[in-house]
């Protein structure tokens, strides 16, 4: 066993090359450049290794299922049917649109794509499932209090806070943290650290900054159920009996739009 540690060291040397290799990348949460797509292991570049099975966003290429189209399954009544659910006076009745999101769509085309039409439906519900619970069926644009609270990580020295700025939830899946929204921005074409409130003036920015944190962190978990959605959203707060009623408001949500989709839901929708 004497020459393991060399064999390691080779194998080592040989990933790092093989990763060198693959354009412009970015392992953690990858934030690809236009045109690249992230694959399933979190590094940019293209072609089938990467735009394939297990893209997570980019051009993807479907990865050997059609999917679901998004705009027949969310259509006019399914998205106002939401939204009408909120009062009046909320900031969002003006602001989220389905034709925003339609458009922030396009531009995410692994979205409900990868698997069966089932599993395209499946993940359209899980979608809206959260945005339902996170923006009061479309009320909030900003995070109740959100400006009171710090959400820096000045240890992130890759996407530093900008002086006076607040990284607080908004928009659809409420991003936060200045690591969302740096990586955020560069992949979409807004400065993210710098002037973060374009997420809440900007509705087509706003679903597409949902939708790259959707693609980067919640897509690939979805063959492993609902449940593994609130995980990879909120689950150091909800999961494992922290706040079971957020939960239970996230499952019923899910199982109300796969029921309006006309699919099952599936197993393991609870975390």
């Amino acid at each position: 066993m004497e020459n393991a540690p060399r064999i390691l060291t080779v194998l080592a040397l040989g990933l790092a090359l093989l990763c060198a290799g693959a354009g412009p990348a970015a392992a953690q949460n990858c934030g690809c450049q236009p045109g690249y797509c992230c694959s399933q292991y979190g590094y940019c570049g293209k072609g089938d290794a990467y735009c394939g099975k297990g893209c997570r966003s980019g051009p993807c290429q479907g990865g050997g299922g059609s999917g679901a189209n998004v705009g027949s399954v969310v259509t006019d009544a399914f998205f106002n049917g939401i939204k009408n659910q909120a009062p009046n006076w909320c900031e969002g009745k003006n602001f989220y649109t389905r034709s925003a999101f339609l458009n922030a769509a396009n531009a995410y085309p692994g979205f409900a794509h990868g698997g069966s039409e089932v599993e395209g439906k499946r993940e359209i519900a899980a979608f809206f499932a959260h945005v339902t619970h996170e923006t009061g069926h479309f009320c909030y644009i900003n995070e109740i209090n959100g400006a009171s609270r710090n959400y820096c990580d000045a240890n992130n020295r890759q996407w530093p806070c900008a002086p006076g700025k607040k990284y607080y939830g908004r928009g659809p899946l409420q991003i936060s943290w200045n690591y969302n929204y740096g990586p955020a921005g560069k992949a979409i074409g807004f400065d993210g650290l710098g002037n973060p409130d374009k997420v809440a003036q900007d509705p087509v920015i706003s679903f597409k900054t949902a939708l790259w944190f959707w693609m980067n962190n919640v897509h690939q978990v979805m063959p492993q159920g609902f449940g593994a959605t609130i995980r990879a959203i909120n689950g150091a707060l909800e999961c494992n009996g922290k706040n079971p009623g957020a939960v239970n408001a996230r499952v019923g949500y899910y199982k109300d739009y796969c029921k309006q989709f006309g699919v099952d839901p599936g197993n393991n929708l609870t975390c």
